[in-house]
């Protein structure tokens, strides 16, 4: 079983982190096509899931200054595409991909922040708008400079590659379903 490393900072025993002399994904995927047969998914599998954690942990990195999460983050500049400035919530779900508990969640925390107001609907009692504010959008603003000075923790590739990654993973996420189109 691999051990999972945050990318810097200190381990949970205290030492600091040092890279390993070896690729120990690969080194797995070597021990799974000797032990249990081919390994190139979960090699790819394995790879991917890590680079998720690297970026994760560069993005939180980057927003931290700002107290935002990437969920949060995301919320913000969502607002920002939004004509007006504010979508119901119903909507920001749908867009986000996210369970509406996470979004009433999302919405307490930057509303608690500040950097976003609830509004009733004009004409559906039943709806609540969220808009961004001033504050919102300076926020948004700074984050985004944060996260884009560290391209977003993806590092190592080519504008050529970055685009490729982008169809691969593309083609994963339409084969299972996550969009239509």
């Amino acid at each position: 079983m691999r051990v999972t490393r945050p990318p810097s900072g200190l381990d949970s025993f205290g030492d600091m982190n040092r890279p390993l002399p070896f690729d120990p994904i690969a080194r797995a995927a070597e021990l799974w096509e000797e032990r249990i047969g081919p390994s190139q998914t979960m090699a790819a599998v394995t790879g991917v899931m890590r680079v998720q954690q690297i970026i994760q942990s560069a993005v939180d990195a980057a927003l931290k200054p700002h107290g935002l999460t990437f969920a949060r983050f995301e919320a913000l500049v969502l607002l920002t595409f939004a004509r007006q400035s504010r979508l119901p919530m119903r909507v920001m779900g749908e867009r986000l991909q996210l369970h509406p508990t996470s979004v009433t969640n999302i919405v307490d925390r930057l509303e608690a922040d500040g950097l976003v107001k609830r509004l009733p609907h004009p004409t559906d009692r039943r709806t609540t708008l969220v808009e961004i504010t001033a504050e919102g959008r300076r926020r948004r603003e700074a984050a985004t400079a944060a996260v884009t000075a560290i391209d977003f923790g993806l590092q190592g590739l080519t504008s050529r590659q970055t685009t490729r990654l982008i169809e691969l993973l593309t083609k994963v996420r339409k084969a299972t379903g996550d969009f239509d189109g």
